[in-house]
């Protein structure tokens, strides 16, 4: 087959072509380490530093609260590890969804090997966060709550503002892997603690992520070593990567309305050419 149609956007898209001109010059020329203090270093650094300060601008957030890592699998491991172990003295009780990314549930369940207890709440019909299960769910051993922002198989949004401040007013930490929708539409971090994002589902490059920690959080690092990220994760940059993530999320805040009109209309394409041509079909938008 000469003529293949790629309908896996939701695990992972191609570079964008202006995303890879931007990464390019720091595979080649400006190759320095961000840790070293000469020039080559240096230059780097303030690459890095730009970035953050692009991201948090989109997000308006500060721009210390970024801490880039690996891709989202990293980001929503250290969220909730770093969470549970820097504040076992207020509890051992953490609360996600029931729809979660297989690393958060999988985190779950090592936690539970180490005296953590979770519970995972329902969702209806696998859908939307039973609301009153999680407010009674909530109790002074709960350190943390963490919910998705949009589900990664069916694109359901979950009310994550909302939890945020119910989680706040029960002095609750709150963490939401918005993976799935960072780029596509706007996500509030104001009720959030933690956010997770990554590059590959935006036409960046993949092994490039980050999780936004609010100021004031109590989070322990996963990683020990040199001290970069504020001393949050330890280890030698992925320069190029970060400055490809950074281009990637530009362009998608840009043009996120076109872009999102341009979906909708491949969509409404796609489910009218269905259902004219194969009889007998159920299909499920969210």
């Amino acid at each position: 087959m000469n003529n293949k149609i790629y309908l896996d956007n939701a695990a992972t898209t191609c570079l964008d072509k202006r995303v890879l001109d931007a990464m390019l010059p720091f595979l080649t020329g400006n190759y320095g380490n961000a840790s070293s203090l000469h020039q080559f270093g240096t230059k780097v650094k303030e690459q890095i530093v730009e970035s953050k300060e692009l991201i948090a601008d989109l997000l308006k957030c500060q721009p210390e609260e970024i801490i880039f890592t690996s891709g989202g699998t990293e980001a929503n491991n250290f969220a909730l590890k770093g969470i549970v172990f820097a504040n076992r003295s207020k509890g051992n009780h953490i609360i996600v969804s029931s729809i979660e990314h297989d690393c958060v549930l999988n985190t779950c369940k090592w936690l539970k090997l180490r005296v953590f207890l979770s519970h995972t709440c329902p969702s209806i019909k696998k859908v939307l966060l039973t609301w009153i299960f999680l407010k009674r769910c909530i109790n002074q051993k709960t350190i943390l709550v963490s919910v998705m922002h949009a589900n990664n198989e069916i694109g359901t949004l979950q009310p994550v503002s909302e939890i945020g401040k119910l989680c706040g007013e029960r002095n609750v930490y709150f963490h939401s892997d918005a993976c799935q929708s960072f780029g596509k539409i706007p996500v509030d971090v104001q009720n959030i603690d933690l956010l997770t994002i990554n590059s590959h589902k935006i036409y960046g490059p993949k092994g490039v992520g980050a999780l936004v920690v609010k100021k004031n959080t109590n989070i322990t690092p996963l990683l020990h070593g040199g001290g970069q990220e504020y001393g949050l994760r330890s280890t030698t940059e992925n320069i190029a990567g970060i400055i490809g993530f950074a281009k990637a999320v530009e362009l998608c805040f840009a043009e996120m309305e076109s872009e999102n009109r341009r979906i909708a209309g491949l969509q409404k394409r796609l489910t009218e050419d269905l259902n004219n041509k194969i009889k007998g079909i159920y299909i499920t938008v969210i």
